[in-house]
């Protein structure tokens, strides 16, 4: 038990909901991330489509992408007070619209800047899909269950990566990528019906009546907490790497380093997804298995980004070591960035837990802005190569301050703290 109350042990109180309930959330959430992950990805694929349409050079089409990330990064702080004060119902199903609206914008775009408003609006409209699910998942199940039916909801992301790869350039055969846009857009105003009709309002309403100053109160003593403040750089650096170059870099890397036509990027990239949703359920498991045992899924948390950032140092030292395994293992433990998730939920109270996901999703998403945009700005620095594509060594430079940040982060989290301080 931490200050004011406001940190809990790991019960709440709470038994597992019914079944009906049970499918009732994770249906609905695992649809609005399937959504928001495909959403997030899909540029890693059609990403030669918009530099043929658009002319443009790594920075440009690294700014064109990231730009979901930015308006995403700069909505979860409000996003935080609405779920914990109006519950995710009711935000994520208003907010899926405005990811429509964005969509149809995207897919009717003649320029660079009318697409990175559809894209920014994207990034604003799928901004509570998985906050929205981590809200709903404290309210309805107990704490122990917290790392596995969180990993649920982050396996339907991996499908939704999944089905940003092989499947989506087979739809290129028959839409261009306005018509896929369109397509997104039909499906986002699906998603949100089904959330809106599906989920249950929370089983106690107990934000509601929390004032705004309340609201204010609880972020900063989420934000001044010293777990918080131990855990949360490694987590938001590993997911802004994850986040950075999955979503974009990946593909043009296995084209430009890798040497692979596309039709292969494409498989690899599926392949590599497949590691993710390995990964989610995996991790959430295994977490979920360790805690019977006594051991945190902080700890657990750790020792995954550790090796996850081994397999970047290979990526970067070896790139011509069998790539696709390579990748499947950046894929599988890149997942584990998003444990602390449920770590720092078991710590804090319920009615906080809009503002502990949130508060650590602003930075991530504001540096995986300012980190996939900043890859395309280091790789530009080298010249591209004849024929087309760009050059191995500005991947290699980029992947390499990625992970310098990461190991900075590691020392910090395991400086020896007072025994006063939380430990992992």
């Amino acid at each position: 038990m931490f200050e004011h109350g406001l940190v809990v042990s790991a019960a709440n109180g709470l038994s597992a909901p019914p079944s009906r309930v049970a499918l009732a959330l994770l249906v609905p959430f695992a649809a609005g991330y399937f959504l928001s992950y495909l959403y997030r990805t899909i540029n890693a694929v059609i990403a030669p489509d918009l530099v043929a349409s658009l002319g443009l050079d790594a920075a440009a089409l690294g700014l064109l992408s990231s730009a979901y990330f930015l308006s995403f990064a700069f909505f979860q702080v409000p996003l935080g007070f609405l779920l914990d004060r109006f519950g995710p119902r009711r935000v994520e199903s208003l907010l899926l619209l405005i990811a429509a609206t964005g969509a149809a914008i995207f897919a009717l775009g003649e320029g660079l800047s009318s697409l990175v408003l559809g894209r920014a609006l994207i990034g604003l409209g799928v901004s509570a899909c998985l906050m929205g699910a981590f809200k709903a998942m404290v309210l309805w199940f107990p704490r122990s269950t917290l790392p596995l039916v969180n990993g649920i909801i982050m396996a339907s992301g991996g499908l939704g990566a999944m089905a940003a790869t092989l499947p989506v350039e087979m739809l290129l055969g028959v839409l261009d990528w306005r018509g896929v846009f369109g397509l997104l857009a039909v499906l986002s105003l699906a998603v949100a019906g089904l959330v809106y009709t599906m989920v249950p309002e929370a089983p106690r309403p107990e934000s509601t009546a929390v004032p705004i100053p309340g609201l204010w109160q609880g972020l900063r003593l989420v934000f001044g907490h010293p777990l918080f403040r131990r855990v949360a750089p490694l987590t938001i650096l590993s997911q802004t790497c994850f986040l950075s170059i999955q979503g974009l870099w990946t593909g043009p890397w296995l084209a430009d380093v890798a040497g692979l036509s596309r039709a292969a990027v494409a498989t690899h990239l599926f392949l590599i997804s497949v590691a993710m949703v390995a990964g989610f359920l995996g991790m959430g498991m295994l977490a979920a298995h360790l805690g019977r045992w006594g051991i945190s899924t902080a700890r657990v948390a750790v020792a995954a980004m550790g090796i996850f950032m081994l397999s970047q140092l290979a990526i970067v030292l070896f790139p011509g070591t069998s790539p696709l395994l390579l990748w499947m293992t950046f894929g599988f433990f890149g997942t584990a960035g998003i444990l602390p998730y449920a770590a720092l939920s078991q710590r804090f109270a319920s009615e906080l837990a809009g503002r502990v996901n949130t508060g650590l999703n602003v930075f991530v998403f504001m540096l995986a802005f300012a980190g996939q945009w900043g890859i395309g700005g280091i790789i530009n620095q080298w010249a591209p190569v004849a024929g087309g594509g760009y050059a191995p060594a500005g991947y290699h430079a980029a992947f390499a301050v990625a992970l310098t940040l990461q190991i900075g982060a590691l020392i910090w989290l395991l400086i020896p703290r007072r025994a006063s301080e939380a430990r992992l």
